[in-house]
This record gives structure tokens, C-alpha cells and sequence, in this order.
């Protein structure tokens, strides 16, 4: 198995965020009649923007050199990018045809949190930039934790979850 270099560790964090952005602003648009869960998703698309960004920026400052332990947590990386759930083996979220229901889709924008939080972790403790990783981890739970609650309150009144 190929290791990653750090800049590529980073490059697929710039890419989760756009695929972050792509998914809610597709969900956006297909769940548009229900204003609460558009506005979510708008939100949480234009929060996956600014991380692309955060991200970007970070790989210009990101030294190239390899951290001790680093083909260990380089395999572990791969095995979370390449899973079929997060990014599938052609870097791209997977279909999304099966999100019929609002509460699909939140479940799914949750789990997909859930997988970019760990390859966040990952990359967190293996670069010197550890307060620009702690900011976005935070943001990512910010997103768990909303997309918790609207599941919770709004979906549970229309009888979605």
C-alpha cells in the first residue's frame, strides 16, 4: 500500500471539503421545501468552503517532512479515504440516489462528519499546525452536533426519523 506524503494527507482534506460542499449544497436544493433543512445545509455548505480554504493555506505552510510513525498512520489515512462510505475508490462521495427522505439525508451528513473527524484526528496528531486542525475538529462537531439536533427535533415532528 502506497503511503501519503503530508501535503497529500492535506490535499485530501481540501478535497473532503469540497465534497462536503457538494453534498450540502445538492441536499440544499433537493430538500428546498423544507426551509429549516435548507437552511442547515446551505449553512454547512458554506462552512465546508471556508475549511477548503483553511486547508488549502495550510498546505502551503506544511513542511514536507515525514513525522516519526508516519507510514503507520499514512496506511491508517488511506484506509479511511478509500472506504466506501467517505470518499470510495473514485475520490467522490458515493451515490447519493438513495437519500430519498430528509432523515436519510441528515443521517448520512452525520456518519460523513463522523469520517472526516477521524482523518482530521489523524492528521492532527501528526503536524506542528495543531490549532488550525483544533479549530476546523471543532467546527466539524459544531456540524455533528446540529445536524443532531435538527434530526432530533424537526425530523421527529414530521415523523422523518
Amino acid at each position: 500500500m502506497e503511503k501519503f506524503s503530508i501535503r497529500e494527507v492535506i490535499e485530501q482534506a481540501v478535497q473532503t471539503e469540497r465534497l462536503g460542499h457538494q453534498f450540502y449544497t445538492e441536499m440544499a436544493k433537493r430538500f428546498g421545501e423544507n426551509e429549516g433543512l435548507r437552511k442547515l445545509f446551505e449553512t454547512l455548505a458554506v462552512k465546508e468552503l471556508r475549511h477548503e480554504k483553511t486547508f488549502s493555506e495550510l498546505k502551503e505552510i506544511t513542511g514536507t517532512e515525514e513525522p516519526e510513525g508516519w507510514d503507520e498512520v499514512s496506511q491508517y489515512l488511506r484506509a479511511i479515504i478509500e472506504s466506501e462510505f467517505f470518499l470510495g475508490k473514485g475520490n467522490s462521495l458515493p451515490s447519493l440516489k438513495h437519500l430519498g427522505k430528509a432523515s436519510d439525508a441528515v443521517n448520512f451528513a452525520i456518519g460523513f462528519e463522523k469520517e472526516t473527524l477521524l482523518y482530521f484526528y489523524a492528521i492532527r496528531d501528526m503536524i506542528k499546525e495543531k490549532e488550525v486542525i483544533d479549530e476546523i475538529i471543532n467546527e466539524e462537531k459544531s456540524h455533528i452536533m446540529w445536524l443532531n439536533k435538527f434530526g432530533e427535533s424537526f425530523l421527529k415532528q414530521e415523523g422523518g426519523l
